[in-house]
């Protein structure tokens, strides 16, 4: 990623660059979200499509994992058999 610069404005405005809005998909009137972290400013694009690319950059991320299901059905069976020994089966 290259960077860019910007200036902030004596009212203290930033204009994002161009580019970056077309990239983030940022358009007059999008919600963005602002927050510090680490002495970083952090800028989170709040529109349907910055969400969308959000979910889709995710996808496959858990992929080659054990299943959600299979996980709470297993810890469900625990339970069912810990129920069934304490009612003296």
């Amino acid at each position: 990623m290259d960077t860019t610069y910007a200036t902030v404005s004596t009212k203290g405005q930033l204009v994002i660059p161009a580019s970056i809005r077309e990239e983030l998909g940022i358009e007059p009137g999008t919600r963005v979200a602002v927050r510090v972290d680490g002495g970083q400013l952090i800028l989170n694009p709040q529109s349907i499509e910055a969400k969308l690319r959000r979910i889709k950059a995710m996808r496959g991320y858990t992929a080659g994992g054990p299943s959600g299901t299979d996980i709470l059905l297993e810890d469900r069976r625990i339970e069912r058999e810990r129920e069934l020994r304490n009612d003296g089966f």
